[in-house]
């Protein structure tokens, strides 16, 4: 055997996770006083896996997140009252605006969901991982079925 077999024979190789490996477990997270940015990073690493020993960039091994409480979430400061959030139809004239106030009152779990698929990768992996948060504005959520864990975020 020559000494590049050799070398070849004792390198260390590098798992890459395969897709039907995967085990999926379900999280439970109470938004209630929480940050919101510090929440989604926290949920947004859950979702793509980063926590798991078997994570592989482009595969998805992330877990389901449930959130409750979702309108109790807290911003920092004096941002409850000034962040924007915009959105723009692409007609001349067509920026609409509203607060954070304002999208909690009207929409309580789309600033968790915004800020969540933000920090998300971009593309079809980034769609597919946001399909398993899901988020209620209330204490209550259907699925008991799937037996989730409580998380504990420190946010």
């Amino acid at each position: 055997m020559t000494v590049k077999a050799q070398k070849r024979k004792y390198l260390q190789r590098t798992y890459v996770a395969k897709p039907g490996e995967v085990e999926r477990k379900w999280w439970v997270v109470d938004a209630e006083g929480k940050r919101l940015g510090r929440l989604a990073s926290q949920i947004a690493a859950i979702l793509r896996g980063k926590h798991k020993p078997q994570y592989t960039p482009h595969v998805d091994v992330g877990d389901f997140v449930i959130v409750i409480n979702a309108e109790k979430v807290r911003l920092a400061g004096t941002k409850e009252r000034d962040k924007i959030y915009w959105r723009h139809s692409q007609y001349p004239g067509g920026l609409r605006l509203m607060t954070f106030r304002e999208m909690i009152q009207k929409h309580p779990t789309r600033p968790i969901e915004l800020a969540v698929r933000r920090m998300l990768p971009k593309g079809p992996m980034g769609r597919k991982l946001f399909k398993k948060l899901k988020v209620y504005a209330g204490p209550n959520h259907p699925h008991a079925a799937q037996k989730p864990e409580v998380l504990n975020i420190e946010a």
